[in-house]
């Protein structure tokens, strides 16, 4: 096996289309939005590409992202080679089985088992699209930033999704009170993911969150043909409303902070 830098999109694209559910992160980081602030590295036998990893430098802290489905030897090989290339301190999207390969230069901080979803029944949105969103952009930034902080702390927010156009929210005595986005979107490559879904703690149990997913989605059904997201394991509410929606589950894989010893 050799392992080398990727730089060729119709190469990446070729494999990560083999698992298309899986991969709407890494297909929609080849659109040029995002292929700058990215580095890839592949796993090849005999000239064909077996794996491939993917280094986000978009964002404050590093994003490495990585799935198995199915082959850990080829990931933890991969990870095992480009050890000495990966920044001081990143956070992960990884299976869990190829984690042994960074333990020996990395303190690991786990942050829970995930799910990636895909939308499988589109016929669902329909049920749930009466919110009347609407939709946000720059000029929104402190509020946005003001609910996140009030109702989802954790989460990672880059305003330059505002450009894609498909941020919405949902307004109560001209209060922002939930809010949805995505975190990838790309109509070159035809796949979006939803994220960044919130409703102010005082406002929920109204549906707000499902009637914007759906809006959202009805959306970026115009433009993509196959939209994911990554959802925790242990958040049943949420994964109902997402089945509810026509959204099932296509992996598992763990998120990780890691740093050099």
């Amino acid at each position: 096996m050799r392992t080398v830098n990727l730089h060729s999109k119709e190469e990446i694209e070729h494999f990560l289309r083999k698992d298309q559910a899986l991969r709407v992160y890494e297909l929609g980081d080849l659109d040029d939005f995002f292929w700058e602030d990215t580095e890839w590295y592949g796993l090849k036998e005999d000239g064909v590409l077996q794996q491939v990893l993917l280094l986000y430098c978009g964002s404050d802290l590093p994003v490495l992202i990585g799935q198995a489905n199915g082959n850990a030897a080829h990931l933890s090989e991969l990870l095992e080679a480009t050890r000495p290339r990966l920044p001081s301190r990143f956070y992960s999207h990884l299976s869990p089985e190829v984690i042994p390969a960074l333990q020996e230069d990395y303190q690991v901080e786990y942050h829970g088992a995930h799910y990636k979803m895909a939308l499988q029944d589109c016929s669902r949105l329909e049920k749930y699209d009466k919110t009347h969103p609407v939709q946000l952009s720059w000029q929104n930034v402190e509020e946005i930033e003001q609910l996140y902080i009030e109702s989802y702390p954790q989460n990672w927010f880059d305003p330059r999704m505002l450009d894609t156009g498909f941020y919405y929210g949902i307004r109560n005595n001209n209060k922002l009170v939930s809010i949805g986005g995505v975190h990838v979107y790309s109509p070159q490559y035809k796949v979006a993911a939803v994220g960044n879904v919130a409703t102010h703690p005082s406002y929920r149990g109204r549906g707000y969150s499902l009637g914007l997913c759906a809006h959202i989605c009805r959306e970026l059904l115009k433009t993509v043909d196959t939209i994911g997201l990554n959802v925790r394991s242990d958040n049943p509410g949420a994964l109902a409303a997402y089945r509810k929606l026509g959204f099932e589950i296509a992996g598992e894989y763990a998120e990780y902070t890691l740093e050099l010893k």
